[in-house]
């Protein structure tokens, strides 16, 4: 019998919300990623516990633990539990009544294979107790030790559950998928079939999505996998995703930054679908305006910092074919550092307004195209 082996499960900030469960007359269960990441040695961000209790017990009886209860989600029978300092979901058995595509109706089941039947995937449908021992009612296991990406039953009606689940298939694909076996038929199968479904979801779903599934070590296959199934032609039009690969080759361990992953999608894609913030907006626009740019690496760290230029280069080599040059980030760094010597008060007695503005840019360029050499004097001399 398989059984989760972390510091966590066993810590009294955790241990005491099953206890209140406990003196209710209730169970409670690790569920979900944190049972999943447990078990290939991920490390493991939010804890979801899942429970037979309903949410109105779940609060009586954590407050009577002298635990702080938030109702985040009492309407879908979810609340924060906070114990010393420490955020727990608990979340009722829920059996799903009519769905839409976008949104379920649910009701509270006092049975965890119904809770497990309405979940995404059989990896994702993992439960384990208060002390560690993991239940599989679906299969789960053997699917997460294969490497393996499967719809809980029907493909299909899945996915007409929740079309972002579209997306989560190839975001789990590209993290926790087996390259070398390819994404499950089925499920492509399926996917196709519904393309349609995906025009429905908000903009804040869909780039949710896209930016978890950039941030995986290499999106790649994934992204291949989307386009040969027309699922990124649906949700970012024009993008290509064959300078991928050679993206995260060039990478070499750097930060997996989505943003510059995106870039490399190409500066036609349509970015409508996505609700980017102003800051990713930003530093978007600021690749492909590096990328575009008729001008030296050391002119555009200058210009534009150290960092932009660099991962504006990577994303042009990606997309070129080109290796970098060894020295690349050194030049960069020391580019980005200079400061141009010669202010406006150095030739005020000689222009005035628009002239002083096209003298101050025209030693601005010599001095640049001297590779940063020239001084104040020279400069002025000149």
């Amino acid at each position: 019998m398989e059984r989760l082996a972390a510091p966590w499960i066993t810590s009294a900030k955790t241990q005491a919300v099953f206890t209140a469960l406990q003196r209710a007359g209730h169970r409670g269960y690790f569920v979900g990623g944190c049972v999943r990441d447990a078990l290939i040695g991920r490390e493991v961000g939010d804890i979801d516990i899942a429970t037979d209790a309903p949410p109105d017990v779940v609060i009586q009886a954590c407050e009577a633990a002298g635990l702080r209860v938030v109702p985040t989600g009492v309407e879908h029978g979810t609340v924060t539990v906070l114990s010393r300092g420490r955020h727990f979901e608990v979340t009722t058995f829920r059996r799903d009544v009519a769905t839409d595509g976008r949104r379920a109706v649910v009701a509270y089941s006092e049975r965890m294979e119904e809770d497990a039947a309405r979940r995404d995937f059989t990896m994702n449908a993992l439960y384990a107790d208060a002390a560690g021992t993991v239940i599989d009612p679906l299969g789960g296991m053997d699917d997460l030790r294969a490497r393996r990406v499967r719809f809980i039953g029907d493909a299909a009606a899945r996915i007409g559950e929740d079309y972002l689940r579209i997306l989560r298939f190839f975001r789990f694909y590209a993290w926790l998928g087996d390259v070398a076996r390819g994404p499950d038929p089925a499920a492509l199968a399926a996917i196709a079939a519904h393309l349609d479904g995906l025009a429905r979801l908000s903009a804040e779903r869909v780039t949710a999505e896209v930016l978890k599934l950039l941030a995986a070590p290499d999106p790649a296959p994934a992204l291949a996998a989307m386009a040969q199934a027309g699922v990124l032609a649906r949700v970012l039009h024009g993008a290509q995703a064959q300078s991928m690969a050679p993206l995260v080759h060039l990478e070499d361990g750097r930060h997996p930054d989505p943003v510059r992953r995106l870039a490399a999608l190409g500066p036609e894609t349509a970015l409508d679908r996505l609700r980017l913030s102003k800051a990713q907006q930003r530093a978007l626009a600021q690749m492909h305006q590096i990328i575009a740019a008729d001008m030296s690496l050391e002119e555009a760290a200058y210009r534009h910092g150290a960092q932009a230029t660099l991962d504006a280069v990577l994303v042009r080599h990606a997309m070129m074919g080109q290796a970098l040059e060894p020295d690349l980030e050194q030049r960069l760094a020391r580019a980005a550092g200079q400061r141009f010597p010669v202010r406006a008060s150095d030739l005020q007695d000689q222009f005035s307004g628009p002239e002083l503005g096209a003298r101050l840019r025209a030693l601005e360029a010599a001095w640049i195209g001297s590779g940063f050499a020239l001084r104040r004097e020279e400069l002025l001399a000149l």
